[in-house]
Parts: C-alpha cells; sequence; structure tokens
C-alpha cells in the first residue's frame, strides 16, 4: 500500500469547471458578448485563466488586453469559487477509504493558494487533508516536480511511496520527475494534452473508484 496520495484539484478531485465558466460568462456580459457553452470551456480549465480567456474572448497572454481581463475575471471567480462546484462522483468514497486505511492524502494543484485554499475548505476537506500545494507554493508549478516534492516533505512521506493523480499530462510528468508512481484521469478535463496513452502513466483510470484496486499493486 502506498502512504500517501496527492491528487490534482481541477479536473481530478474536483469538477469546478461550472464555476470557472460562470466567472466568464459573466465577463462576457460585462463586455456585451454572448456566453460561451459550458462544454466548450470545460477542456480548457486545466489551462487555467489563459484557456478560458482564449475561449472566450479570443485573446493570448501577450495580447495588451490580456492583463485586465484576467485581473477583472480572478476576481469575478475569487467572488464565487465554490457555487456550483463539487467532488467527482466516486471522490468522497475514495477519501473515506484512504482516511480509514491510514493512508495519508493531500492536494497539489497549479491554482494559486489564494483560491486553493478557500475551495477546498468550502468542500469540507481541509481539516482532512494532509497537505494543500497551490501552484505557488513552490518554486516552480508543475510540470516540475518542485509542489510534488514540497507535498512529501510536508507529509513526510518519500516519493516512491506515494501515488499522484491528474488529469493533465503535466500531471503525471512531475509525478515521475518526483520519482511517484502516477495515475491518469481518464475521467477529467484532459483539455489540450496528447492523447493520453503517449502521457505514459502508469495507470489510467476511467472513475476514481478504480483507484481502489490499484492501492493493492503499489510498488
Amino acid at each position: 500500500m502506498p502512504e500517501a496520495v496527492f491528487f490534482d484539484l481541477d479536473g481530478t478531485l474536483a469538477d469546478t469547471a461550472p464555476d470557472l465558466a460562470g466567472a466568464l460568462n459573466r465577463l462576457q456580459s460585462e463586455h456585451g458578448l454572448a456566453p460561451s457553452p459550458l462544454e466548450q470551456l470545460r477542456p480548457q480549465v486545466s489551462n487555467g485563466v489563459r484557456g478560458m480567456l482564449s475561449v472566450g474572448f479570443g485573446v493570448a497572454p501577450k495580447a495588451p488586453s490580456y492583463p485586465a481581463l484576467a485581473e477583472r475575471f480572478l476576481h469575478l471567480y475569487t467572488s464565487a469559487l465554490c457555487v456550483e462546484t463539487q467532488l467527482f462522483a466516486g471522490i468522497d468514497e475514495l477519501l473515506s477509504h484512504l482516511d480509514d486505511s491510514g493512508i495519508a492524502w493531500g492536494i497539489v494543484t497549479n491554482k494559486a493558494e489564494r483560491f486553493a485554499r478557500p475551495l477546498i475548505d468550502a468542500l469540507g476537506l481541509t481539516s482532512r487533508c494532509a497537505c494543500i500545494v497551490g501552484g505557488d507554493t513552490a518554486a516552480r508549478p508543475k510540470p516540475f516536480a518542485d509542489p510534488l516534492l514540497h507535498a512529501c516533505s510536508t507529509t513526510g512521506v518519500m516519493p516512491a511511496k506515494c501515488l499522484y493523480i491528474g488529469d493533465d499530462i503535466r500531471d503525471i510528468q512531475a509525478g515521475k520527475a518526483a520519482g511517484m508512481r502516477t495515475i491518469a484521469a481518464a475521467y477529467g478535463y484532459l483539455g489540450s494534452s496528447p492523447p493520453i496513452p503517449s502521457w505514459s502513466a502508469d495507470a489510467v483510470i476511467g472513475h476514481p473508484l478504480e483507484l481502489l484496486p490499484l492501492l493493492e499493486t503499489h510498488g
């Protein structure tokens, strides 16, 4: 059995797309634009603000209008970051199993801590998780290993005794760089990542509870 399991947040632990889409739609409304449909925005959630503004406004980070749009988007998101967000089906049961088995679990996300922590608190998970590592917690975000190594340091578990699960290729890259066993969440957003087989994850799951038998075969 692993001693710790770490989860990506958006698209792996929780379905945050509705609230991110809601923030973008409100921003679009402010600019007299029609709202973008959720199904168009969902795959871009893993790309954060850049992905949302790319779809909603057709702008890239180097565009002159990008900084102001990004700042306003984040303000709107902060004011309503856990209205429709919810854990993916099966996650609560999975976390309860980890708790009952004495396996530590934590969250390692590229979402900045100022958004990740209040969201995780609103989901009622703060007191249960062993660590919360944001995209600005360590020196470099995923796909670098820094956030996952920080999680290991915080929980006191060696990387080789950890699993990391995520829905983007950079999650797998970061997990491998840290020396962890990696699990690809095929039920997540996936975004603009290449096909999952090319990620070279140690395993792929189509539902959170499919992780349970893999806990027995760690190593």
